[in-house]
């Protein structure tokens, strides 16, 4: 179940999921159906309501054309909406699936960024003891790339990195954006914590404490 189901119903999401991953292209609603592997007469009815709802605008067509229609910018709720769907329906829970089925025992945890005006995702995946395999990642990310039809943009670090970051780093100052969203938090997978590697010196340090300790 989509977050977003109390707002749109299913059929509108595939919609939207399409239109708004390419918010500068013109659509027909053959098209629209086919993307959305609605079949004709469901797309044609949500059309309509998108349409009237000032959601989507309609194009003028050219002669001898199917009628097109797009995204409206203009539509007072446009930035709002498009933020619910990358928040929920149209990236990051698609995304949080993929990665708590196929990376659960390597991902700690992971954020979605944002997108740019191209509609491109980009997001975080913290690593734990267990680095995901880069060619299944870089696979799971493309065919995720198909079904949600929007470009992936995936950085890939440790645990140690993360904790690491400072204000200066692009990432962190990614992470601390309003629109960053964590969608796999500590805990939500079976991924493990990295083993911390204790020096020679904090080890002699630790042992002379403990030794030092009067006894009962």
């Amino acid at each position: 179940m989509s977050a977003a189901d109390f707002l749109f119903a299913p059929e509108v999401q595939k919609l939207l999921m399409v239109a708004y991953a390419a918010p500068d292209q013109q659509f027909s609603c053959s098209e629209l159906a086919q993307r959305s592997k609605l079949d004709a007469a469901d797309a044609a009815r949500t059309l309509e309501h998108l349409v009237g709802s000032g959601i989507l605008k309609r194009q003028k067509p050219k002669a001898e054309e199917a009628e097109m229609v797009s995204v409206d910018r203009a539509f007072i709720f446009h930035d709002e909406l498009r933020s619910i769907a990358l928040k929920s329906f149209a990236a990051a829970e698609p995304v949080r699936s993929m990665l708590r089925t196929k990376f659960r025992d390597s991902v700690l945890r992971a954020f979605v960024l944002g997108e740019d005006k191209d509609g491109t995702v980009e997001l975080l995946v913290v690593h734990g003891q267990l680095t995901p395999d880069e060619a299944a990642m870089t696979a799971a990310c493309q065919k995720l790339s198909k079904n949600i039809h929007r470009h992936l943009k995936m950085h890939v670090i440790s645990h140690a990195r993360f904790n690491s970051l400072t204000p200066r780093d692009p990432l962190a100052s990614k992470l601390a954006a309003p629109c960053a969203l964590e969608i796999i938090a500590l805990g939500d997978t079976k991924a493990q914590l990295p083993v911390e590697r204790v020096s020679l010196l904090q080890s002699a340090k630790k042992k002379l404490a403990t030794l030092s300790r009067p006894s009962a």
